[in-house]
C-alpha cells in the first residue's frame, strides 16, 4: 500500500504530464472527444470541398485525383476517426458512473487504446503532406487498393487504420469486462441504464467485427508490402473476397455507430419527459436483436456482384427484418414522450430531431434491401443520401444530444442554450438541404464517386441546394465550437444534477471526484437515482462503509507504445527496414517494462474523502 505521502506526491505532477500519463477514464473520455472533434472538423472541411466541386456542372475547383482523395479521406475520417471515437469518449465518461464503478476494468489498456487511435489517425492524415492521400474510396476495394501506380496513400490507409483499429478493439474488450464485473451491488443486468446496455452490446459488436477487418488489413498489407496476391486477380487472387471481409466488418460497423446513439436517446428523452422509459425490456431485447441481425446482412452491400438469386433473397429478407426491432425503439421513444412533462433544451432538440431524420434513412434502407431495386439504386447518389441520413441523421445527432446532455458531467459546465439552439437549427436545416435532394439526384441517375457532371441533365438545382446545405452545416459546427470556447472560458460551475437526472452519473458531486464514488451505491431498481429522490433521499444509499479507495497509477507507457507503432509504420511505408525494426523493438521493450515492473497503484485514505464529499455538490 502506498503511503499518504506517496499519494500526495502523485498529485504533484504537472498538468501536461498528468494528461499524457493519465489512465483515468474521465480524462481519457475528454481526450477521445477532443481528438474525435478535431477529426470531425477535418472530415467536415473535406466534405465542404467535395460539395464546392459539385456546386456547378463541369466545375474544376479540384482535380479528379484530389476529389478521389477527398472522398476517401472524408469517409474514412468520419467513420473511423470521428464518430466512433466520440462514442468511445462518451462511453468512458458515462458507463463507469452509470454502473456505480470507480473505474474501468483495465485502466492501462484503456489509455493504450486511446493513444493507438490518436497516432493511427495522425498517421492516416499525414498522408496529405507525405506522399499523397489514399484515393481508393473508404471501402478500399481491390484492385484500386492494391494498385501501385498511384501514390503511397493506401499504405497510410492500411497502417493508420490498423493501428487505430487495435485501439478500438481494446476499448470494446474493456467495456465488456467492465460492465460484466464492475456493476454496483444491486445493479442486475435488467437494471442497467439503456446507454450502458447499448455500450455493452456495441462492445460485443466491436469484439466480433474488428478481427475480420484486422485480418483483411493484414492481407492487404502483405499484398502491398510483400508481394502476396490475395486480392490480385491476375495472379490467382480474388477481389470479391476483400468485399466479403470488408462488409463482414462494415455492416456491423453501421450498428457500432448507431446503437450508442439509440442508448443516448433512451437517456435523454425520459429525463426531459420526466417519465420512465417506455418498454425498457423490449428496448433491451430490440437492441440485442438489431446487433445480431446486423451481422447477418453484410452481403446486401454486394447484391450486384453476382451472388445469385438465392443468396440475394436470403440477405434481402434478413435486412428487412431489422426494421422490426428498430420500429419498436422508435415507438417506445414516442410513447415515452406521450403524456410526459416535456422540456426542450438543446439535448432534447437533438434527440427529437433524430427520430424523423433517422426514420427517413431507415425507410430508404428498406428500399435498398430489395435486391432487384438495388440494381437500379446501386452506385447512385440515392445510396449516398441513405447512408448520410443514417450516419449523420442518426449517429451525429445522437452524439450532439449526448454532448449537450453530459457536458456538465464531463466538463463541470453547461453549454450555452441559446447558442446550442442556433447550432441545432442551422445544422438540422442544413442537413436536410444537403442530403434530401440527393435521393432525387440518385433516382435521376447521378452516379456516386464522380468528380463532376454534365450540364443539361437536370442535376444542377439539386447539387446547388445540396452544397448550400453543406455550408449551413458548417455554420452550425462553427457555432458549436464558439459555444465550447465561450462556455469553457467562463468560471460558472454547472449546477448539481442540472437536468433532474434519473441515473447514477448524476448522484455524485460536480466536478466528478477522481474516485467517482466514495462509497459504492446500493441500487434498488431501474433509474436508481430517481428512486432515491422519490423516496426523499438526496444521495444514494451506500452499499459499503467508508474506507480507503484504491486507484491505479498513471503511466507514460501507453503513449510510448503507440508512438513506437507510429514510427514502425513510417519504416514500412518508406521501406526503411531499420526504422521499422526500431519502432517494433521499442514497442516490445515497453511491453517488457510493463511486465516486469510491479505497480500496485495507490490509495486515497478515507480521511481525505470526507472533506471532498462534504464540499462536493451533494444537496
Amino acid at each position: 500500500m502506498a503511503t499518504h505521502t506517496e499519494q500526495l506526491s502523485h498529485r504533484k505532477k504537472s498538468a501536461l504530464w498528468d494528461w499524457l500519463t493519465t489512465v483515468d477514464h474521465k480524462k481519457i473520455a475528454i481526450l477521445y472527444c477532443l481528438a474525435g472533434l478535431f477529426f470531425f472538423i477535418l472530415g467536415g472541411i473535406e466534405a465542404v470541398l467535395i460539395r464546392i466541386q459539385l456546386l456547378y456542372p463541369e466545375f474544376s475547383f479540384v482535380s479528379a485525383q484530389t476529389f478521389n482523395e477527398l472522398i476517401t479521406m472524408h469517409g474514412t475520417t468520419m467513420i473511423f476517426l470521428a464518430a466512433m471515437p466520440i462514442f468511445l469518449g462518451l462511453m468512458n465518461a458515462v458507463v463507469p458512473l452509470q454502473i456505480g464503478a470507480r473505474d474501468v476494468a483495465f485502466p492501462f489498456m484503456n489509455a493504450l487504446g486511446l493513444w493507438l487511435f490518436i497516432f493511427g489517425g495522425l498517421l492516416l492524415n499525414m498522408s496529405w503532406f507525405l506522399g499523397g492521400a489514399p484515393d481508393a474510396g473508404w471501402t478500399a476495394y481491390a484492385p484500386l487498393s492494391t494498385d501501385y501506380a498511384g501514390t503511397s496513400g493506401m499504405d497510410y490507409y492500411v497502417l493508420g487504420l490498423q493501428i487505430a483499429g487495435f485501439g478500438t478493439l481494446m476499448g470494446g474488450i474493456n467495456f465488456l469486462v467492465t460492465v460484466i464485473n464492475m456493476r454496483a451491488p444491486g445493479m442486475s443486468f435488467m437494471r442497467m441504464p439503456m446507454f450502458t446496455w447499448a455500450s455493452f452490446i456495441t462492445s460485443a459488436l466491436i469484439l466480433f467485427a474488428f478481427p475480420p477487418l484486422t485480418i483483411g488489413f493484414f492481407l492487404l498489407m502483405f499484398d502491398r508490402f510483400f508481394g502476396s496476391n490475395f486480392f490480385v486477380a491476375d495472379a490467382g487472387g480474388n477481389v470479391i473476397v476483400w468485399e466479403h471481409i470488408f462488409w463482414i466488418f462494415g455492416h456491423p460497423e453501421v450498428y457500432i455507430l448507431i446503437l450508442p446513439a439509440f442508448g443516448i436517446l433512451s437517456e435523454v428523452i425520459p429525463t426531459f419527459s420526466r417519465k420512465r422509459l417506455f418498454g425498457y425490456s423490449a428496448m433491451v431485447f430490440a437492441t440485442a436483436l438489431i446487433a445480431f441481425l446486423g451481422f447477418m446482412v453484410w452481403a446486401h452491400h454486394m447484391f450486384t456482384t453476382g451472388l445469385g438469386p438465392v443468396a440475394n433473397s436470403i440477405f434481402a429478407i434478413a435486412t428487412m427484418t431489422i426494421a422490426i426491432p428498430t420500429g419498436v425503439k422508435i415507438f417506445n421513444w414516442l410513447f415515452t414522450m406521450w403524456g410526459g412533462q416535456l422540456r426542450f433544451p438543446t439535448a432534447n432538440l437533438w434527440a427529437v430531431g433524430f427520430i424523423p431524420s433517422f426514420l427517413i434513412g431507415g425507410m430508404t434502407g428498406i428500399m435498398l434491401s430489395v435486391a432487384p431495386a438495388d440494381y437500379q439504386y446501386h452506385d447512385t447518389y440515392f445510396v449516398v443520401a441513405h447512408f448520410h441520413y443514417v450516419i449523420v441523421g442518426g449517429s451525429v445527432f445522437g452524439i450532439f444530444a449526448g454532448l449537450y446532455y453530459w457536458w456538465p458531467r464531463m466538463f463541470s459546465k453547461t453549454l450555452n442554450e441559446t447558442l446550442g439552439k442556433w447550432h441545432f437549427w442551422t445544422f438540422f436545416i442544413g442537413f436536410h438541404f444537403t442530403f434530401f435532394p440527393q435521393h432525387f439526384l440518385g433516382l435521376m441517375g447521378m452516379p456516386r464517386r464522380v468528380f463532376t457532371y454534365l450540364s443539361g441533365q437536370n442535376l444542377e438545382a439539386g447539387n446547388f441546394v445540396s452544397t448550400i446545405g453543406a455550408f449551413l452545416m458548417g455554420v452550425g459546427t462553427i457555432i458549436f465550437i464558439v459555444n465550447i470556447i465561450m462556455t469553457q472560458s467562463k468560471k460558472e460551475v454547472a449546477a448539481y444534477d442540472p437536468w433532474d437526472g434519473r441515473t447514477l452519473e448524476w448522484a455524485i458531486p460536480i466536478p466528478t471526484p477522481e474516485y467517482n464514488f466514495a462509497q459504492l451505491p446500493l441500487v434498488k431498481g431501474l433509474d436508481a437515482f430517481w428512486i432515491e429522490k422519490m423516496n426523499g433521499n438526496k444521495v444514494m444509499t451506500p452499499a459499503e462503509p467508508l474506507d480507503d479507495v484504491h486507484m491505479p497509477n498513471g503511466s507514460i507507457l501507453p503513449l510510448l507504445m503507440s508512438l513506437s507503432f507510429f514510427v514502425a509504420a513510417f519504416g514500412f511505408i518508406f521501406d526503411v527496414l531499420f526504422v521499422a525494426i526500431l519502432g517494433l523493438a521499442s514497442f516490445f521493450f515497453c511491453m517488457l517494462l510493463r511486465s516486469v515492473i510491479d505497480d500496485h497503484g495507490y490509495h486515497i485514505h478515507k480521511e481525505e474523502l470526507i472533506p471532498v464529499e462534504n464540499k462536493g455538490g451533494k444537496a
